[in-house]
Order: structure tokens, then sequence, then C-alpha cells
């Protein structure tokens, strides 16, 4: 029996709701993703109530609402207190994801589910992981490797691969294999045959145009309508995909020098883009390369202004392009953008993800759309005269009251205190009881204590000497000195002062000026609301830049892949339904698609022994360099140690002789570069190479067999025996290690 692997969905499956997944392995919980939707809608989180206190570790996978939106909440209120695992990228600009989406919210409601110190508090005990950094599990998860992989989608996106005893359990959700602009694709296709793969089908019913003709339709659309004297407004999410369309636009117009004004409007947006810069090493090639070489640094932006504030857009007259959050348009600086430009004509809203379910972007994206909607407005406003004086009031009142309420817990802790020293025996404290020689003739009275001089100090047994404190020098020293303790000369964030911080300085990062000022702003406020009634005349077009792969490539990668088992999550129904029929005729025979709360045991049939490599046998084996590991061809024998296990011994006879083992595996076009690179003329013919005038290479055979087994390939050379036959083998099997 291998592994014990059990998942149970807790939110987002068999639709789009957010994602949060239980994954026990070995009875060691797993929590993957804890998410919220835009509507922060408390009934999603009562299946991760019940198991919150039992999860021994979370892994967040993506920067947005959607994957993390939950955490602070769960910390709070729910009584999750795990460790949690991120990325660097995952765990800054989720940070400024949670800010952006508690401002926005405070600014038109009494947001009340979490605060900002709520979200500081559960972010800031996030273990950061880089890509393919193996973290190993210590306690209860002894012997289980977690490591984060590029998923793709968004900066730092991950693809967590989660190991024990030699099998892997693959959660892959919201991956996208094309390179973009900022990203590279996703590594999934490197993985093969792991024990379980936990994958969404939220894509499995779309196909998609080129990225060629997309951004070219993107950017044609808008040129359109600010060539009309129009404005356009993209509603976004607030660091992740934006950061593609920022690129796409900024390039765009330094090519063309275009002279449009181009805003990103959130309230971290300058911190968005300031970490966005420090991030390179987690983005594309080509931006590591281009600043690498020349310096450039692609979110170093000439044509985007960034702004964190809706009075500042409206001092800019004429046609605009504006990227504002929240991209469900249910609250932010996008909702009141749509709601003053919807009624024009010229105007563009150009949606490019799309909106969670029941918000005014999914609205608005169906076909046809609504003519009208019904929106409620509401903004902040200072308190005056009869309110400001009726609050000032309650605040007074409540000030007294917990100022009376620390004098009376200040009494009590003075009489306890008195108490404990009566009970001591103190000798310097004489009882008033006890009658006193007079000290003169007058016979002066004394109040209830009075001083007494005794000949000696008598302690009483539980009293300690008075002394100063004398501290026992124990440090070590070396050649160079005394042995210091780095941990001594850190400071702990507990005894650092907060209120003295100022908040551009934050725990976790910056915040930008004008959001740190409505932070710090106490002055008096109630929020109004009114129901308006927004008659929609502006274009409304909606283009894929979600960054995840489509349902074609979707099906072509889980089949490379080939798990042993797969489990389906977050996806419609119908997507569900269709990729596990799919799957169960193409990709393997076990494919599960849970419900809500539905725990299903996904414990992989293989048989899996541990075995001890005797210091005899290990004494006689050369290893070879292979990527990251070192191998070699054993021959041995199964015996057993003295404790019972079992052990690898050297044979008794001589080993008989065994073919040449070539290890490795090489892509065709990869091949075809190292060959042109050694000075051979090679050109693809047939689905073959051709190499030179008469030799040839092709593969045959495939890597996936039906049901999901694995295939067998083997690369032909054809050709007849000369001296480039000879060559041309050589350089193939250098591609290859020979055992």
């Amino acid at each position: 029996m291998g592994t014990s692997v059990q998942v149970k969905p807790l939110c987002g499956v068999y639709n789009e709701n957010p994602l949060s997944y239980l994954v026990s392995v070995d009875g060691f919980n797993f929590l993957i993703d804890c998410g919220w939707n835009d509507h922060f809608d408390a009934s999603l989180l009562q299946p991760l109530s019940r198991v919150a206190s039992t999860v021994d570790a979370v892994l967040l996978s993506h920067p947005d609402t959607l994957h993390l939106g939950a955490l602070p909440y769960a910390m709070k209120q729910l009584g999750l207190s795990a460790p949690v695992f991120a990325t660097e990228p995952v765990y800054r600009l989720g940070l400024l994801t949670m800010y952006d989406q508690y401002l926005s919210r405070k600014q038109v409601s009494e947001f009340d589910l979490f605060t900002l110190d709520d979200i500081d508090s559960a972010f800031q005990n996030i273990t950061r992981l880089t890509y393919s950094q193996n973290y190993h599990m210590s306690g209860k998860g002894e012997g289980i490797v977690i490591a984060p992989h590029a998923a793709g989608h968004l900066l730092g996106g991950t693809i967590w691969k989660i190991t024990k005893d030699g099998e892997d359990v693959i959660y892959a959700v919201d991956f996208n294999h094309r390179k973009e602009r900022h990203l590279n694709g996703t590594v999934l296709l490197s993985f093969a045959r792991p024990a379980v793969l936990i994958t969404d089908a939220y894509n499995a019913l779309n196909n998609q145009a080129s990225r060629r003709q997309r951004d070219q339709e993107f950017l044609d659309a808008i040129l359109k309508t600010v060539r009309a004297d129009g404005n356009v407004l993209l509603p976004v999410d607030t660091a992740g995909r934006v950061l593609e369309l920022i690129l796409i636009l900024e390039q765009y117009w330094e090519q063309h020098q275009l002279t449009y004004p181009i805003f990103f409007l959130t309230y971290v947006a300058s911190s968005t883009i300031d970490y966005a810069k420090s991030f390179l090493e987690w983005m594309s090639d080509s931006i590591a390369k281009s600043f690498e070489h020349t310096r450039d640094n692609a979110f170093l932006l000439k044509h985007v202004t960034l702004l964190i504030s809706n009075s500042e857009l409206e001092k800019v007259p004429g046609p605009k392009i504006v990227l504002a959050s929240m991209a469900s348009l249910e609250a932010g600086f996008s909702h009141d953008i749509f709601v003053e430009w919807a009624s024009d004509t010229k105007n563009l809203v150009l949606f490019t993800e799309r909106g969670q379910f029941a918000t005014l972007a999914r609205m608005l994206q169906s076909d046809p759309p609504p003519r009208a909607v019904k929106v409620t407005m509401s903004k902040r406003i200072p308190l005056v005269g009869e309110e400001l004086a009726a609050y000032e009031e309650e605040q007074s009142r409540k000030r007294k009251e917990e100022a009376l309420k620390a004098t009376l817990i200040k009494e009590e802790e003075s009489k306890a205190s008195l108490g404990a020293e009566l009970s001591t025996g103190d000798l310097m404290v004489v009882d008033s009881k006890i009658a006193q020689p007079s000290s003169n003739a007058a016979g002066l009275q004394f109040g209830a204590y009075r001083d007494v001089l005794i000949d000696g100090f008598v302690l009483s047994p539980s009293s300690a000497g008075p002394m100063f404190p004398f501290y026992e020098n124990s440090a070590e020293w070396d050649d160079f000195g005394e042995i210091i303790n780095p941990d001594d000369y850190t400071r702990n964030n507990e005894d650092v002062d907060h209120a003295s911080i100022p908040a551009e300085d934050d725990l976790n990062g910056k915040l930008d000026e004008g959001s740190a000022s409505l932070i710090l702003d106490t002055t008096p406020s109630k929020v109004v609301s009114s129901e308006q009634t927004v008659y929609v005349k502006c274009s409304l077009l909606y283009m894929d830049f979600e960054g995840r792969s489509d349902g074609r490539s979707v099906k072509s990668i889980l089949g490379h892949v080939s798990p042993l088992k797969l489990v389906l999550v977050h996806g419609s129904a119908e997507a569900t339904e269709h990729l596990k029929q799919h799957c169960l005729k193409n990709v393997c025979q076990h494919v599960y698609a849970p419900q809500i709360e539905e725990s299903i045991d996904v414990t992989s049939d293989l048989c899996a022994y541990k075995v001890q490599l005797s210091e005899k046998l290990m004494s006689n084996v050369l290893f070879k360099k292979l990527g990251d590991y070192e191998i070699a061809w054993v021959d041995a024998e199964v015996g057993e140690t003295e404790n019972g296990t079992l052990s690898l011994l050297p044979l008794s006879t001589p080993a008989p002789p065994h073919k040449t083992v070539l290890v490795g595996d090489i892509k065709m076009a990869d091949l075809k570069q190292y060959l042109a690179s050694k000075g051979v003329q090679v050109e693809f013919a047939g689905g073959a190479l051709r190499c030179g005038e008469y030799v040839t290479l092709r593969k045959v055979g495939d890597s996936v067999q039906k049901g999901g087994s694995a295939g067998v390939q083997q690369i032909i050379l054809e050709g007849p025996l000369s001296e480039e036959y000879y060559k041309i083998r050589d350089h193939l099997y250098s591609q290859f290690y020979s055992l």
C-alpha cells in the first residue's frame, strides 16, 4: 500500500466559487488555498470552520482573493493557526490585494469582517519559498517534502508538489502553458506519472485565439474608442493579471509614440509596481535577460500614471484609459467610474476576465447585456452638528468607562499584592492591634503603622536577602574572540512600537501615502448610501486575458503528465463532467470529481518498500551526475539487517553483463539546435530530422499509451554507414547518460 492520501473539497467544486481544499497525506492535513469571493459571503466558509483547527499547514497558490482572501478571517475567527507557506510574490502581492480589498470596502461600508491588523497578523508569519525549493516538514509531517513550482498564471503563482516516500501529490489549478510578456509558462509538463494530480476544469469548455491576434484586437478596440474621443475603463485585479495588461499598453505606447493618458488606479498602485520592479527574477526569461544585459527594468513605466484617488483622475481632461480595481465592479474605483461613464455611448468598458458569480461584472458580461442596472452608491462623509456631538459624547463615555475599569483592576491588584506581603510576615510591618510602648514622655500617638528599629535583620524562611544582581559571564571564546549569538541582536516584532513606525514602512511593505492617510485618518465619519439606476449606453466588450490554459491545451497537458489518479475541482458542473469523461477515456482510469465536504481516498495502489543500501555495496558503486541527481547501475541481492529492515547486499557471484542503458529524454527541436551548433546541416522533413545528405533521425512510439500508462519511445538513426553517420551518432549519444 502506498502513501495514504485523502482529498476533501471545502469550497470550489462544480462551480466557480473560491478555492479551498483539505488534502491529508498520511494524516498530515494540508489546507491548500483559502479563498473568498468579492461578496465576502461568510456562508462559503462554513465547511472550513469545521476543520480549521485540524489543519497542520496552509499552502497558498496565487496572490488573489479567490485563493487567499479568507486567510485573515480564518485566522481571526475560525481558529486557523497552522503555519502558512507561499512564494515571495504571493506573500507580497497577496498582502497588497487584501489591503486594497479592505480599503475599498471601508470607504463605502462599515466593513468589520477583518481589519488591517488582522491582515498583517495573518501574513507576517508566512514562510516564503522559491521555485523548486524543497521544504522538509517536521514533527507530525516528518518525511513529507513540499516544493512550489511555476504555474504561469500570476506572478509567483504556484503548482504545489507534495512528496512522501517517493510518491508525488501535485496540486495544479489555474496554470498557463503559454509564455507571456511578464511570465514564463508552467512547468507542469515536467512532471510525469504523479500518484495524484489535483487540477481544475475551469477552462475545459473554452478555446482561445492566438496571443498575437488577441493582443491586436485588444489594442484596436482601445485605440478606436479614444480616437473617437471616448474613455476606456478596464476593471482589473489589484496585483495579478493587471501586470500583463500594463506591459502590453506600455510597450505599444512606447513603440508608436502615443500620447493618450493611461492610469492605474488602486489604493496600492505605487506599491504594486514597486514590488513588480523587484521581482524580475520571477518573471519571463526575456524580462530577466533584458535587465541583465541593459539594466532596463520593464516596470519603469513612462506612459502609465499611478493614481490612488479618483479626484486626481477627474482633473485630467480628454479621452483616457483607466485600469481600476475591482474586476467584479462590486466595490473600489472601478465601480464608481463605471457608474459615471456608463451613460456615454462613446465610452468602452473592456473586461479582461470573467466576473465572479452574481457580481455586476458578470451581469454585464451576459448575452445580451442589460440596458439598465441598479447599483448602490455609497460614500463616507465626516460627522457634523448634532451627530458629531453625540459621537464625541459617546466616545467620552466609553473612555471614562475604560478608565474606571482600569482603576478598579489596579486597585484589585494592589490589594492582592498587599495581602501577599502581609501573609509572608514582613518584619518591617507592625500590626496596629499590638500594643507598642511610647517612644517619649509626651506619649505621642502614631497611626496604624509605624517604623520599628530592630537590632539586627532577621528574615523569614520564605524571604530572600537583598543583594546586587550578579551575572556570570559564561560566553564561549575562540581564536577570534567571543562567540556571539546573532539572535541576541535581532529585534522581535513584539518588541517594536508599531505606532512609531510610519505607515509607508509598514510591517510587510509599503503602503501608498494616500492609502496610509486613509488608515491614519481618525475623523468621525459615517457611510451614506443611495440606490441608483444606471442606463448602460457605453460599449461592453470581453476579451480573455485570464492567463489560463484553454480546454484543448488542458487535455493535452493532462495526457502528457498521465497521473495515476486525477481529482477535478473548480469549474462549472458542465465543464467538470466534460473533462471527467475525456480523462476517463484518454488519461487514466481513476478520475474523481468530489462534492463539497466529500472526502475521497486516492491512496496509491503501488507497493513501496524501503530498503537500506549496505556499505559494502555502496563502496563499489560509481555514480554519474544527471542534472540534480546522481545515478548508477546496481547489481545486488535483497537481504535483511539485524533489526529486520530490508537491505541491498553485494552479489555473492559475479554480476552478469547487461546492455548499455541510455538515460534521459530529448526533444527533437532541442537536438536540431544542438546539431546545428556543431556545424551539421539539419532540417525537419516529414516529421523526421534530416541530418546532412544521407542520415535521418526519427522518434517513434507514444510517450503515453491509452489508459494513461507510460509508453516506450525510441530514436531511430537511419542512413548508410559513413563518417557522417558515426559523427551524428556520437552527437546523439552525448545527449544521454550511459550506464
